[in-house]
């Protein structure tokens, strides 16, 4: 599994600083994809066990939650780093364009958004999104923590 971009980010999961991994090889290849250089597989860095818990390590106490944008296609992997970032103390999240995934990845997750992108419809900040961003435990829809309000 490579991990073609590292970021620090504060919105795509409401109330939590998230350290984001952004997987390379995504089959989707979703029409007016914001992320193509995600497509080819290998595309950045790999992401090691060691690599992985060094970034978990600096950043405990700042960060609480781990973001996987994308990485289902490598499920083995992606359980293994979901399973370790939760025994370190962290909130799990993966963002994917299918609308399911294996339940084998759901236990491991805190959060999870579904969907792909259709850009007629928008991302979780639109009203008429297909997208979800799921509480898995519950089963609670949050999309309304993506949406604006209207500036007068």
């Amino acid at each position: 599994m490579y991990c073609s971009r590292f970021q620090i980010v504060l919105q795509e999961v409401p109330g939590e600083i998230s350290l984001c991994f952004s997987i390379s090889g995504c089959p989707l290849r979703c029409k007016g994809c914001h992320s193509p250089f995600l497509w080819k597989e290998g595309n950045g860095e790999k992401l090691t066990l060691h690599l992985f818990d060094h970034i978990l390590y600096k950043y405990y106490g700042f960060a609480s939650c781990v973001l996987f944008m994308g990485g289902e296609w490598h499920q083995d992997e992606l359980i293994q780093y979901l399973k370790y970032a939760k025994d370190k103390g962290y909130k799990t999240c993966l963002y994917t364009g299918l609308d399911r995934v294996e339940d084998s990845i759901l236990q491991q997750l805190t959060w999870i958004k579904t969907g792909k992108w259709i850009q007629a419809l928008g991302g979780l900040d639109s009203k008429k999104t297909n997208q979800k961003f799921i509480e898995v435990r519950t089963k609670k829809l949050y999309n309304h923590l993506f949406i604006k309000e209207q500036q007068i």
